[in-house]
């Protein structure tokens, strides 16, 4: 009943056989046994009779666990084989070369007994079986088992494998066989079907497939032309006769195949038509083929759009600022090469502000695939993205500059104050005294280019009070008359009852002195410039140029002039540092930035309107305080000193991280009769003042230093000494203090840069 493989049965015979090195073994034991016989010695004659006994014994026990596993062997495959035999499914068992060692009746009936291998044996069952069996075999190494359905051309089986012995594997083939009238499976139906794998790769087609295309094809793009087709869509078949039209019908499938049906194509025309309500959706909507072609528009993507029904037109006519071909973003939406995604464009028949926001969809329509445009108005979006970029980068523009304006001014401390020291050894009539003056005169240039930095950037330190716009305009109009010049006329106009405006007055002239500056470079043939003011009330806030101005009563100054105007690419950059239009030499591009940042740290806001060849408008917007002396807290009495200190007494610890501005300052300071304590940081400074017999009149430090900052090391030390006075020096303004300057009694601010006089007079004052 069963049917053996020669390599088996050969094991099987030979299983009760001696290996040579068992023989070996009994040899061995035979000459030990004769010479334990003949050994006159009695120890010596045991010596032998043990090894000769242990040389049988061990060739006994273990040919006998070789006997024993061979035999248990034997009765496994005899209990699966008689367990097989009367399976009446097709079984088979192989070597791990797919070798039949073993094939049930049922398999014998079914695919004869003359294949040597199972790939042979199955090659005419269903296609690609070496594939096939290769997969499941590596699987059931692993794993133990596997199994998969396949589609054989009578219909579906079932192919299941099991290790059962190392490297042995049971195979079973369990036929499903569908039934229709007299056909068997899918050759019975009339539609043609096919049944692929992942990869494309034909399993099965039908006689109705078959007839189509004459004959088995053997991958998917050889029927169907379209790449990637779906479900619902019309492809083009080249059949015998010619091409014809159908409608793709996908099924899923067992095993990850996929059941392809071919549908006559007028089925579909109204089952699979895209719904052509879509006008009353509250949503726009618009159609485009996959080559941008507009189909259809519903009524609020018209209205958006300003489109005519029925307009043909195509999405790059509708559409700008995609950044690369229309086609190529339709086409990746339409293969699914890339997943739906929204862009954010400008649409050509709106203003230059507007912006929508396109989300792309596939969809089929008619069997035909198409993409669906989901549309959304984005300006808001946009004017907010604009914004916030704009914010960015003036903001990095703002630190950068203050950075550099820290720097700076301890390089022109230094540079200043040792050109001082140099002043107090030479007199006028020295020759090198003109010198000095030239480099004092430079120094002072760059303290004044460095405090527009810091305006700009909105670190300089303000002293806000209670403005009278009329009377500040009125003292200003003659030191303005002079900046004009002769060709040009100046026009000033106050408006009644203005009100009273917070700000720095010494700010506030240097920003109207750099606007009617550039009005007059705006007019080298002459004009005009009008200096308005005017009282506003806002009841609702203003949005303008991507700023929100509140509603209340602001103080309105306008500076006109009839000049050449600005460029409208121009407007957006003005404000910006080192910006200018002007020719170089005649301008460094920082009087608007400072503009903008004194405007802006006094609470302010500023606006331009230009026309090229008309001139430019600038207006600035400041809160009305009427009551703001009001709102002032008292100040509180300084404290009176029991000891008054004259001119040159007293001991000074400096604390200052940079080399050449301790050394001018320490110079500076003994020069007048102090006595100086340097430290180069914090840490030095809290060491020095460990010593309890050392006594400090003041303390002269930097804010920000490596480590421990200014404020945190004075605040240590006045623990111990709490009527010590201090002076804080800065690069930056005196707002990165105010904070902590406020919780620290007897302090005072002196910016960078300084000079010695301004240095010794404000060691005094805290003295006094």
């Amino acid at each position: 009943m069963t049917v053996w493989n020669t390599d088996i049965t050969s094991v099987l015979e030979n299983a009760g056989g001696l290996s040579r090195r068992s023989r070996g073994l009994i040899l061995l034991g035979l000459v030990a046994g004769a010479i334990a016989v003949v050994a006159p010695d009695k120890r010596l004659s045991l010596s032998f009779a043990i090894i000769g006994f242990t040389f049988f014994a061990t060739v006994l026990v273990v040919h006998g666990a070789v006997w024993a596993g061979r035999v248990v062997a034997l009765r496994r495959h005899n209990d699966l084989h008689r367990l097989l035999g009367a399976d009446g499914a097709p079984c088979f068992t192989t070597d791990n070369k797919g070798a039949v060692l073993f094939r049930n009746p049922a398999a014998r009936s079914r695919f004869g007994s003359e294949t040597q291998t199972l790939t042979a044996a199955l090659q005419d069952h269903f296609a690609s079986p070496a594939s096939v069996l290769y997969r499941l075999q590596s699987r059931a190494a692993q794993s133990g088992a596997a199994r998969e359905d396949v589609v054989t051309r009578t219909g579906m089986s079932r192919l299941s494998v099991s290790a059962f012995a190392p490297g042995q594997f049971f195979w079973r083939l369990e036929e499903f066989v569908e039934r229709n009238g007299h056909s068997r499976g899918a050759e019975g139906i009339s539609l043609p079907m096919l049944v692929t794998n992942k990869q494309g790769v034909v399993l099965f087609c039908n006689e109705a497939m078959r007839r189509l295309v004459g004959g088995r094809p053997k991958r998917l793009e050889a029927i169907v032309t379209t790449s990637n087709p779906h479900s619902g869509e019309v492809v083009e078949i080249p059949s015998v006769s010619g091409p014809v039209k159908a409608l793709f019908a996908e099924v899923e499938g067992p095993g990850e195949r996929r059941e392809i049906f071919l549908l006559p194509s007028e089925e579909m025309v109204e089952a699979g038509s895209f719904r052509e309500d879509f006008e009353l959706i509250p949503v726009a909507l618009l159609r485009f083929r996959p080559d941008g072609a507009l189909l259809g528009a519903n009524a609020i993507a018209r209205d958006l759009l300003k489109l005519d029904k029925g307009a043909q037109t195509h999405f790059h006519d509708l559409y700008e600022g995609l950044g690369r071909p229309v086609q190529d973003w339709l086409a990746d939406i339409v293969a699914e090469r890339m997943p739906p995604g929204a862009e954010i464009l400008h649409p050509r028949s709106c203003p230059s502000d507007s912006f929508h926001q396109i989300t792309l969809r596939r969809v089929v329509d008619r069997g035909h695939p198409c993409v669906l445009a989901v549309l959304q108005d984005a300006t808001d979006l946009k004017r907010m993205e604009t914004q916030f970029a704009q914010s960015q980068k003036m903001q990095a523009i703002g630190q950068l500059a203050g950075g550099i304006a820290h720097d700076f001014n301890n390089l022109l401390t230094a540079i200043s104050g040792h050109c001082d020291l140099l002043l107090m050894r030479h007199s006028s009539d020295d020759k090198d005294f003109g010198d000095l003056i030239q480099v004092q005169q430079n120094a002072n240039r760059a303290a004044a280019l460095v405090a527009q930095l810091l305006a700009f950037s909105r670190k300089q330190t303000l002293k806000p009070q209670k403005i009278d716009l009329e009377v500040v305009l009125s003292d200003l109009t003659h030191l303005l008359n002079r900046l004009v010049g002769e060709k040009i006329k100046l026009s000033l106009f106050h408006a009644a009852q203005l009100g009273f405006i917070r700000a720095d007055k010494r700010q506030l002239e240097q920003v109207l002195m750099n606007l009617v500056v550039n009005a007059r470079d705006a007019m080298p043939e002459g004009g005009t410039i009008r200096l308005e003011t005017e009282a506003l009330e806002m009841k609702s806030e203003m949005r303008r140029d991507r700023a929100v101005v509140p509603p209340g009563n602001y103080a309105l100054i306008r500076v006109s002039d009839s000049g050449l105007g600005i460029a409208p690419e121009h407007l957006s950059k003005i404000f910006e540092p080192f910006f200018t239009t002007k020719r170089q030499g005649d301008g460094t591009g920082l009087g608007l930035s400072t503009v903008y940042g004194i405007v802006k740290q006094s609470g302010g806001y500023i606006f331009v309107d230009s026309t090229l060849g008309e001139g430019t408008v600038f207006h600035l917007y400041f809160p009305i305080h009427d009551k703001w002396e009001e709102d002032q807290p008292a100040t509180a009495a300084a404290p009176v000193r029991s000891q008054v200190v004259r001119q040159g007494e007293g001991v000074v610890l400096l604390v200052e991280d940079e080399a050449p501005v301790r050394a001018f300052a320490s110079r500076a300071l003994r020069l007048r009769g102090y006595t100086v304590l340097e430290a180069k940081d914090a840490e030095e400074a809290l060491k020095t003042l460990e010593d309890p017999g050392l006594s400090v009149d003041l303390f002269v430090t930097d804010v920000v230093m490596p480590g421990l900052d200014g404020p945190g090391w004075v605040k240590q030390a006045q623990e111990t000494r709490p009527n010590a006075r201090v002076i804080f020096m800065s690069g930056y303004a005196e707002d990165c203090l105010s904070e902590e300057q406020g919780r620290i009694p007897n302090s005072i601010f002196l910016p960078k840069p300084f000079s010695l006089n301004e240095l010794a007079e404000t060691v005094q004052a805290q003295l006094q």
